[in-house]
């Protein structure tokens, strides 16, 4: 039988389809591309913002209106923000619990043809043990570490959705990468809801785990997805100051550069801890690319508040602004502020801040040029391969090269959004 599978949303939820289509191969199953005539098709579903939501439900309609008599499978953020939700034509619907018992569900179906709905009103404290070995059809490999978040931000639903913080031992984690370096990973990629905040249900944290995984024989890349501001302590920046096997980028999630807003959101952080903390990493990796998200038209924030955040970006200068306007999540505390924002203004800041954002990424990518990097190679396509560097330099280059390969090249020009390289000769090689 086939299976497809759809994921939406963020690299938790795609570690986590990963894991469930390595549970349907080990049962003998076929993995297919989603588009195809399928006999079972999951949605595995985002719900971190309205539009997540909309995006959730058309694809689930779209699949059952295609293929009514499939087994069809909801399951994730959405269904978990939803639990009260009538999906017609939906086979089974499953929260953030249970994915591990995903194949046998299916087949229960099938020997039942009884609708399941497998949900909780407690995700509960233990971690919900995943191991890949293998990720298919990717260059690099993410491991989740960890799930839930126990931060509140008053606009954010995903504690929610995702519990409460729950960490992978340490053993599972370091077996599971030390498995994907043997099946030729170059790049490990740690994920979770609330990465840096792995360990604190075991006694442990971050900083402890980051020391075991850089000593790991074989490991190239170690990319950290995302990580707080108030997680960069002072055993972690030791780490980047002493391994260059951890790449030269961080996504350090900003959300606003005004001190007002940031206590209407409730982050942990003023602006001047941030710009202390880049201050600090900056002087460990002068090249480093800090990348961002910030969230636009907050309740209460007024063109003062946003030109506050626009300046504050542009001081930090980020190599990377991914930027969003405020989405109202019921059931959190900012959905009930006052002076919301209306769409027509939060639009317009959205495109001024994403012309900043372009603007430094040209300035970031501008400082390499001349400059020898070590590319990732990811895909080809007709003539041309593609990759990151370990600062996330997007490079193009002439010729078929192999996806996965570390490649040493010198950047000639900026194509925005392309650095447009060549590779480096044998004697470039060896000087290199």
């Amino acid at each position: 039988m086939k299976v497809g599978i759809y994921t939406l949303g963020c690299k938790v939820n795609t570690y986590e389809s990963e894991y469930v289509a390595s549970l349907f191969r080990e049962a003998g199953y076929k993995i297919a591309d989603f588009d195809e005539d399928c006999d079972i098709y999951i949605i595995n579903t985002c719900s971190v913002t309205n539009q997540s939501d909309v995006k959730s439900r058309k694809m689930i309609h779209q699949v059952v209106r295609r293929k009514p008599d499939a087994c069809i499978v909801a399951m994730g953020c959405f269904i978990e923000a939803n639990k009260d939700i009538s999906l017609a034509g939906v086979d089974i619907i499953l929260g953030n619990k249970d994915k591990s018992k995903i194949v046998s569900l299916v087949e229960e179906f099938f020997a039942k043809k009884e609708k399941i709905r497998d949900l909780y009103d407690d995700l509960g404290n233990e971690f919900e043990d995943m191991e890949i070995k293998d990720f298919e059809n990717r260059t690099r490999a993410f491991v989740k570490i960890q799930d839930g978040c126990e931060n509140f931000c008053s606009y954010c639903i995903i504690p929610r959705v995702r519990g409460r913080c729950r960490s992978k031992k340490k053993d599972v984690v370091l077996r599971e990468i030390e498995c994907l370096i043997q099946h030729g990973f170059q790049e490990i990629v740690l994920t979770g809801i609330h990465t840096g905040n792995y360990g604190v249900d075991l006694g442990t944290d971050f900083a402890s785990l980051l020391t075991e995984i850089v000593e790991l024989k074989g490991l190239k890349r170690l990319r950290i997805s995302s990580i707080e501001i108030t997680e960069l302590n002072d055993r972690v920046l030791e780490i980047l100051a002493n391994y260059p096997v951890v790449v030269d980028h961080l996504h350090i999630p900003l959300q606003s550069g005004s001190d007002e807003i940031l206590k209407r959101m409730n982050r942990k952080y003023d602006t001047a801890y941030y710009l202390e903390k880049i201050r600090k990493i900056r002087s460990i990796r002068p090249e480093i690319a800090i990348t961002t998200d910030v969230i636009v038209g907050f309740p209460g924030e007024d063109e003062k508040h946003f030109m506050e955040t626009y300046r504050f970006c542009e001081a930090i200068n980020f190599a990377k602004i991914h930027v969003f306007p405020y989405s109202i999540r019921s059931k959190t505390a900012a959905a009930v502020m006052k002076e919301q924002v209306s769409g027509l203004v939060k639009k317009e800041r959205v495109k001024r801040l994403l012309s900043l954002s372009r603007h430094l990424e040209n300035s970031y990518m501008e400082q390499f040029l001349g400059k020898t990097v070590e590319v990732l190679i990811e895909r080809y396509l007709d003539g041309i391969s593609y990759g990151h560097t370990g600062n996330y330099l997007f490079v193009q280059l002439e010729g078929n090269y192999q996806s996965g390969e570390l490649l040493p090249v010198k950047i000639l020009k900026i194509v925005y959004p392309c650095c447009i390289a060549i590779p480096l000769t044998e004697k470039e090689v060896v000087k290199h």
